[in-house]
């Protein structure tokens, strides 16, 4: 591809490649490269620690973020330790198929299956599967999903895992099926629809398909899981309404009614995302759950926020694109650790345990990771309140923010039925054309159509109004102007319907940008952020470990690059 002059603004294929630094600086190269868990940044020094999610949890979210970040950004960096990765995780298999923890000499813990770490498992087979096609891959995940329904308990409509860990025996209780004393079943089940979902569809497994009916329908109809207005149950045999694993529950649910077309189900779902958006700020900021961990966000549960919207919004609720925008523009690009000169590191390696901790080059290894645990206003979050400071860095967020990178790269230029749709106003290359942003410096976007399409329509948003919208379109010299309220110029609320595109031409979008003041309330904290277009450019009260947004520059124009937008023939559909 040839390199030009393009804004220098939000490029999620950029941002793909700084996660792959920390996603192989994690790999502990003193232990089998497993990768650690957590780092402690504000500790003096800092470090990393391992964990009991080391095993197929940590490395079903690695193997699936390197590849999606691989795809987006063509980064060839690290391969050796994605190797390492891979035949790790297939080691963690037993014959029964499930995925177990291993044990460590630092800590007592015994080996399981647990099922929060099955889902990241068949999620990485699922990616893994489907960049290579590899037949072993796809035996190993069948054998897993045929394992997943196996030990599901079975009833008339709905089935269930009566444990949070499996046991090479069966489960740890009969009793405990017997009194149907299912733990939190978004965790452990509703969650898991999202990956068994995609691998059906990948596929045509019919375990898979049968799992996620079952699932569903228990979630939905059986739970209680969800209140009947949407809110979540916050009892504290349902993790105090943990905001991860209802929102990835949420997410789950949203993919299978768009898979069924079930309208209920879509309904089900918008009523209760609706309800967690009173919950979070308007930039993506969530709570961890409604009690103990009420002020510690994850970057997981923003992800899941993310994915979300997204079908919804492909499935008519529009107004979500812009809700997602915001999502990605903020709180997902401010969460990504690029800036590590407040790190505090040690020379002094003495006090290294392997399998445990290491104090090694923590700034480099994990420049490019995303946060564990944030505050509104800081990448650190060290409240009062709650369980006061945790960790900063978790793996588990690191794969879940490069999947929101993906998430958001994947979605900002669609194609259904001969209409190409541009939802995200960020910097895209692809097939059809690509999309030059100059948010939030101005209020401009360059269309560079590659090939003649049949109906192009491009999403404003809605602080830009309609009247003030101007575009013009450049072909061979010629060039037309248009206007924003002009008849039949919109279509779904907010998209300005340009129609047919031509190969070679050049269309301009302009419109004013908005700058306003909004009150944002995180659980009892109040914050003023300050808005300039879908961008916070500050936030009051400052952060004081490494803040947020108050180090964000805009310009009257936009700030230029010499570079070329990625495009990619056959893209990972996720």
């Amino acid at each position: 591809m040839q390199k030009r002059q393009i804004p220098d603004t939000l490029t999620l294929e950029q941002r793909a490649a700084h996660a792959m630094n920390a996603i192989v600086g994690m790999s502990d190269g003193d232990y089998q490269d497993i990768p650690f868990f957590a780092a402690n940044l504000m500790s003096n020094p800092a470090n990393l620690t391992h964990g009991d999610w080391d095993y197929g949890s940590s490395h079903g979210r690695m193997i699936d973020a390197m590849i999606l970040a691989r795809h987006m950004s063509g980064e060839t960096f690290g391969t050796e330790i994605e190797e390492k990765y891979r035949a790790n995780l297939l080691t963690f298999f037993k014959e029964d198929g499930l995925s177990y923890r291993q044990t460590n000499p630092n800590f007592n813990w015994e080996p399981n299956a647990n099922f929060i770490d099955q889902r990241a498992v068949i999620l990485s087979l699922t990616t893994w599967y489907m960049s290579t096609g590899d037949p072993k891959v796809k035996e190993t995940a069948d054998k897993h999903v045929a394992a997943l329904k196996r030990v599901a308990i079975k009833e008339k409509d709905v089935w269930y895992y009566p444990a949070s860990e499996y046991k090479e025996g069966g489960w740890p209780s009969s009793n405990a099926i017997l009194l149907r004393l299912a733990p939190d079943p978004a965790a452990f089940c509703g969650r898991l629809v999202m990956p068994l979902l995609k691998y059906h569809q990948l596929t045509g497994n019919e375990d898979a398909l049968e799992l996620c009916e079952f699932f569903s329908a228990m979630i939905v109809q059986r739970s209680g899981v969800f209140n009947a207005d949407g809110s979540f149950n916050d009892s504290l045999a349902y993790r105090s309404g943990h905001f991860h694993t209802r929102l990835g529950t949420l997410d789950a649910l949203a993919r299978f009614g768009a898979f069924k077309g079930d309208a209920a189900l879509i309904s089900f779902v918008e009523k209760s995302y609706a309800w967690a958006l009173t919950q979070c700020t308007t930039f993506g900021w969530t709570p961890g759950d409604m009690k103990e961990q009420a002020y510690e966000h994850e970057t997981c549960s923003l992800v899941d926020l993310i994915a979300t919207g997204i079908t919804l919004a492909q499935s008519g609720y529009t107004k979500y694109w812009s809700v997602v925008e915001k999502f990605i523009r903020n709180h997902l690009a401010e969460s990504q650790l690029l800036e590590m000169g407040w790190v505090k590191e040690t020379d002094d390696l003495s006090k290294e345990v392997p399998g445990y901790i290491t104090y090694r080059n923590i700034a480099q290894r994990t420049r490019g990771a995303f946060a564990g645990y944030s505050a509104p206003n800081d990448f650190c979050c060290n409240v009062n309140h709650g369980r006061g400071h945790t960790n900063d860095l978790q793996i588990c967020c690191l794969g879940s923010g490069t999947r929101g990178l993906y998430m958001g790269w994947s979605n900002t230029i669609t194609e259904k039925r001969g209409t190409v749709s541009v939802n995200f106003l960020l910097n895209r290359g692809s097939v059809w054309l690509d999309v030059e942003s100059y948010l939030p410096h101005e209020g401009k976007l360059v269309l560079r159509v590659h090939q003649d399409i049949a109906r192009l329509q491009v999403r404003i948003p809605e602080w830009a109004g309609f009247a003030k919208v101007r575009f013009t379109r450049e072909l061979d010299g010629k060039i037309e102007e248009g206007k924003g309220n002009e008849p039949s110029r919109w279509v779904g609320e907010h998209f300005l319907l340009l129609g047919r595109a031509v190969a070679g031409e050049v269309i301009t979008i302009e419109f004013p940008l908005s700058r306003r003041k909004t009150i944002e309330n995180a659980i009892g904290q109040i914050f003023e952020t300050e808005w300039r277009g879908d961008d916070v450019i500050g936030i009051s009260p400052a952060g004081t470990e490494h803040p947020f947004y108050n180090g964000r520059k805009v310009f009257d124009k936009a700030p230029m690059r010499e570079g070329a937008l990625r495009r990619i023939e056959n893209e990972l559909v996720w």
